[in-house]
């Protein structure tokens, strides 16, 4: 059952094409119609997903590929490229005997491939690498070559490993080739034998009782929770009674298989049996989640699951106080918003929850910004209301020296040649430490640096206008390295709403000179919320809803419409990273504010100058 069954996962950085090679490979497999309408990157089916262009979620298709060897059926696992997101692809590496490593034919090999990669290397399994892209008039194919080669090297492949087999493609044209030639550029038939003939078929024991690790889960409104996962041994029917363990082996639920899901290109088509080497979707689990083992009632050891990195960043999720609250969204209330994190906890592996010091504030626990924005603007989506505090970095201690560690991220930033001295001297700012700093093609550079998290918070902004938006900066987490002391924030103060009402476009305008205003005209603000960034590096408390006083006295030309600066709307993203430890941002369905955390401007000051006491 398993010779002509192969299991790959198609690893890469965000941006290098990996949803759609995965398109490509549907099409050419013949699972498609010719005439049939099918969304472009059908594999981002979350509208996150599609609106941001970036992979979240792990996903599984199975395509039929017919050579002169014999029929095969080809298990793709479609992972994230993003770093905040590489929970999803640690825990999906079990599931494969092989991974297709994508690498963009200019950008070359970028952190998110090395991170991948050398978790891929570790467990053992085969690459193919591809270098995609190789259409673009920035190619540069065989120094890209030569670069995966030497990461590799650096990431202690074996020798086995290290003589990978590479072909050139280009995803969005639909060919993959041995070589550059023009004439071998025809179609996929090149990957789909390489993946037959190079990625060995699943190792199983067909013959021992059925047992399989969940690697992925989720909830369908039909079905319930449905597990994926591979099998490792034996064979499992619908109504079968199955046991559930966790990784210490205890029993965590007796329940019984309901529906067996297999997987044919986008659609899952129900099956009456499961074989070793397959991966599927189980139902009728209440309790089962990731890494637990699914087995017969005779197992008694769990399979072993891969450890996950564990979170470097924590964010406080609160209960929305503001004036406003209630108004837009229809889940306000801590109940509703404890339940909805935990939930997410079971099936986001690399994010941790916990209750915060009041009732209504709780700690979340995660690997970047990014990663937690998802998780909010989901949740806002979903009609919850929240209150966001700024991201804090999780600090450690050294066990021997008692030493205090924080979490370090490699950068690799690609820059005009003119601008890098401008990135240089904001990255010496944040305690960034340049490792390399070499020509990429187009007369741009790649610098490498090591950076404290705490610094680089809120710095990409101001990075893309450093660099007048031609800049690319990619982060992935490092280690813990000893505290580097002090990193300047935010240089400036905030302009704050002295009242409830209207802001007026009058007042916005008399502002302009005091910094940048971030609302519109006529939007509802409240005493606390923030308005507009002061030009100095204090808060200052503002009017804007006074108006101009109309007499009945006219002259020509100062009586025009106003006309105002565009406003500076900050994104989920942006404002996270903007505020100040004093902040917060206001999440709701509709509307995104900023405010202070105290509102009241008397309690403020009491409050800061008990701190100053302190």
């Amino acid at each position: 059952m398993t010779a002509n069954l192969r299991n790959i996962a198609i690893i890469a950085h965000v941006d290098h094409g990996k949803t759609t090679l995965v398109d490509v490979l549907l099409r050419q497999s013949g699972l498609f119609r010719d005439n049939q309408q099918v969304a472009e990157r059908v594999m981002d089916s979350n509208d996150l997903e599609r609106e941001r262009g970036i992979t979240i979620l792990a996903k599984v298709t199975s395509v039929p590929w017919e050579n002169e060897k014999g029929e095969y059926r080809i298990n793709i696992v479609d992972t994230p490229g993003h770093a905040d997101f590489g929970g999803e692809v640690e825990r999906i590496l079990s599931m494969v005997d092989g991974v297709v490593i994508l690498v963009d034919a200019a950008e070359g090999a970028l952190p998110q491939t090395k991170f991948v990669s050398g978790k891929a290397l570790k467990l053992g399994l085969k690459p193919i690498v591809v270098i995609n892209k190789v259409d673009r008039p920035d190619a540069r194919a065989d120094e890209v070559y030569e670069q995966v080669f030497d990461l590799f090297v650096a990431l202690e492949a074996t020798d086995e490993q290290l003589d990978f087999p590479v072909l050139y493609a280009s995803g969005r044209q639909g060919w993959a080739a041995k070589t550059l030639e023009e004439a071998d550029r025809k179609d996929m038939k090149p990957l789909f034998d390489l993946i037959c003939d190079y990625v060995p078929p699943p190792v199983v024991e067909a013959d021992k009782p059925f047992s399989m690790l969940v690697t992925m889960i989720e909830n369908n409104p039909y079905l319930g929770r449905l597990v994926t996962g591979r099998i490792m041994s034996g064979s499992v029917k619908t109504n079968a009674q199955v046991k559930v363990l966790d990784l210490d082996d205890e029993l965590v639920e007796n329940t019984r298989i309901t529906k067996i899901m297999g997987f044919s290109g986008i659609e899952r088509v129900p099956l009456d049996e499961a074989f070793a080497g397959d991966i599927v979707s189980l139902a009728g689990m209440t309790e089962g989640t990731v890494a637990n083992t699914i087995c017969d009632a005779s197992v008694t050891k769990a399979i072993p699951a891969q450890p996950i990195d564990p979170p470097t960043i924590s964010m406080s999720f609160a209960v929305n106080n503001g004036p406003f609250a209630g108004k837009e969204g229809k889940k306000v209330t801590s109940r509703m918003i404890r339940d909805r994190l935990f939930h997410e906890v079971e099936s986001n592996v690399a994010m941790k929850v916990k209750d915060g010091a009041t009732a209504d504030v709780f700690e979340v626990f995660g690997r970047g910004e990014l990663q937690m924005s998802v998780l909010i603007e989901t949740m806002r989506r979903e009609g919850f209301e929240l209150c966001i505090g700024r991201p804090q970095v999780l600090f450690k201690t050294d066990e021997e020296t008692g030493e205090k560690l924080e979490p370090m991220e490699e950068v690799v930033i690609d820059v005009d040649q003119e601008h890098s001295g401008a990135v240089v001297q904001k990255m010496a700012l944040r305690k960034g430490e340049m490792m390399a700093m070499q020509p990429s093609g187009g007369g741009k550079v790649r610098m490498t640096f090591i950076a404290p998290t705490r610094g680089l918070i809120g710095y990409h902004g101001e990075f893309l206008t450093d660099t007048r938006g031609t800049g690319i900066m990619n982060r992935l987490f490092h280690g813990y390295a000893p505290f580097k002391g002090a990193v300047e924030s935010r240089r400036t103060g905030v302009l704050i709403a002295m009242a409830t009402g209207q802001a007026t476009a009058y007042d916005l305008w008399n502002l302009e000179e005091r910094g940048v205003i971030m609302i519109q005209p006529g939007t509802e603000v409240y005493e606390g919320m923030i308005v507009g960034e002061h030009s100095r590096d204090n808060d200052l408390p503002v009017n804007v809803l006074k108006g101009k006083k109309l007499t009945n006295v006219r002259a020509s030309g100062s009586d025009e419409m106003v006309k105002l600066i565009p406003p500076r709307i900050l994104t989920l993203e942006q404002a996270i990273t903007y505020i100040a430890d004093d902040e917060l941002v206001e999440v709701t369905p509709k509307s995104l504010r900023l405010r202070k955390r105290i509102l009241d401007p008397n309690e403020r000051k009491r409050a800061e100058k008990v701190a100053e006491a302190g």
